[in-house]
């Protein structure tokens, strides 16, 4: 395995870091709804960061957009919708599953589709039926999954030992919405391949390999935004219980505390996929859709060890986190089989 894809990997892990860590300053807000403090951080994410981030790399920022036809934005921009409907569907996956069944099936089936739909769309299946390195990285997505199924079932015996229960337990609601999660989920694979001539075109302005997609997160991030802040929008209009005003009339010093812990739990977010960027430059051209597995595995992973740390498990028992222990060894040997796939 060369330096590059190395490097390619361990950035994944550490964008995955950050998504496993990122709704720990959310859990500290107080008093406030869910959708106020959701918008308040994605603001954040989904837009002033890849405007900001964006304008400082671009020397024409405007002129940058511009250049590209309609017919090159709005796919980038539909799948970067059809991630963030993924997004909502995520939430209410837990609902109906609880933690551990949610995020298995959802994460086993947006690693699935997101890593294998892409080279198909593309015609270019065949590198990984057709080659020993794509042979070696498929073997290294099967490995991924069924290192998830085993984070999973840890996640399944620890709830059981401590009485955790989801929270309006309902399995056909929960199974439909886990497929849609992980189906729609997968839009931001998508949105990255579809979001290649932006890459290409910020290259040809002399922009740093590692930087040469976030330019286009504006338009993916931009599709996102619109369908998760309409939703939160939506809900704070419409339903009697939650309301901005309310939401601000609360004393001012816990209003600020709010607003930057919420600010803080959008730039975590939106730090996933700025490493995510820096891992997805390393990995060679023809391989590229295995950024969605590394990511998506090593979020299980790192979900699993910011757990451990945060001392979750304690009252679990040794059987979960000796499975969990197992699973994100899995998950690791995964990793390294891709990496070593691709340097084939």
């Amino acid at each position: 395995m060369n330096d590059a894809i190395t490097m390619g990997i361990l950035w994944h892990l550490v964008g995955a870091a950050s998504a496993a860590c990122f709704y720990a300053p959310f859990k500290k807000v107080k008093n406030w709804s869910w959708e106020t403090m959701w918008s308040v951080g994605g603001i954040v994410s989904w837009i002033v960061l890849p405007w900001l981030v964006s304008a400082i790399l671009l020397p024409h920022f405007w002129a940058y957009y511009s250049s590209f036809s309609l017919s090159t934005l709005l796919p980038v921009f539909l799948f970067g919708a059809m991630w963030g409907i993924g997004n909502i569907n995520y939430g209410l996956t837990m609902r109906y599953l609880g933690m551990s069944m949610g995020i298995g099936i959802a994460i086993g089936i947006t690693l699935i589709v997101g890593t294998l739909m892409t080279p198909i769309l593309n015609g270019k299946f065949e590198v990984l039926i057709g080659t020993e390195g794509g042979r070696m990285t498929l073997a290294g997505v099967l490995v991924a999954v069924i290192g998830v199924a085993i984070v999973t079932r840890a996640g399944q015996l620890k709830e059981r030992k401590m009485g955790i229960k989801a929270e309006d337990f309902n399995l056909k609601k929960g199974l439909l919405l886990a497929v849609m999660c992980g189906i729609f989920s997968a839009g931001m694979s998508f949105a990255m391949d579809a979001a290649k001539p932006m890459h290409e075109a910020a290259a040809a302005l002399g922009i740093d390999p590692l930087y040469t997609a976030l330019p286009s997160y504006v338009i993916i991030m931009g599709g996102g935004a619109v369908v998760n802040l309409g939703f939160c929008f939506v809900r704070l209009a419409k339903v009697k219980d939650l309301s901005v005003k309310a939401d601000f009339s609360l004393a001012k010093p816990l209003i600020i505390t709010n607003v930057l812990l919420s600010m803080l739990g959008g730039l975590m977010w939106y730090l996933q996929f700025f490493f995510y960027a820096w891992g997805h430059a390393r990995i060679p051209a023809q391989y590229d859709y295995m950024s969605w597995m590394l990511h998506m595995s090593f979020y299980v992973l790192c979900g699993g060890l910011v757990g451990l740390v945060l001392k979750e498990w304690n009252n679990a028992g040794r059987r979960p986190v000796g499975v969990l222990s197992v699973g994100c060894v899995v998950i690791i040997i995964a990793a390294n089989i891709v990496g070593l796939g691709m340097a084939q």
